[in-house]
């Protein structure tokens, strides 16, 4: 199964990709994906995305397919085959 990942600001600059396409052999949930990425890409995309207790920052967003994940299962969200996650920045502005 592929799931394409979408990558912005400093997480475009620690993987140094745009987007990444994962190729995984079983139905995964959003929490699962974000622990296969801090594997890949170590301790600067665990220290951006995780707090020192090893919760997910409160700061990003996180969307399948276009949709805000609190607005689905949260990080229980399963992934499907050809399933887009975009994970973003905190949006500033004025």
């Amino acid at each position: 199964m592929k799931i394409q990942v979408k990558f912005f600001t400093s997480l475009r600059e620690i993987t140094g990709k745009k987007t990444e396409e994962i190729q995984i052999q079983d139905t995964i949930a959003v929490e699962m994906l974000l622990t296969l990425l801090s594997e890949k890409y170590g301790k600067k995309f665990h220290e951006y995305v995780y707090t020192k207790n090893g919760k997910v920052q409160g700061f990003l967003s996180f969307l399948v397919n276009g949709k805000n994940i609190n607005a689905l299962e949260g990080f229980d969200t399963k992934l499907k085959q050809g399933d887009t996650v975009a994970i973003l920045p905190p949006v500033g502005g004025g």
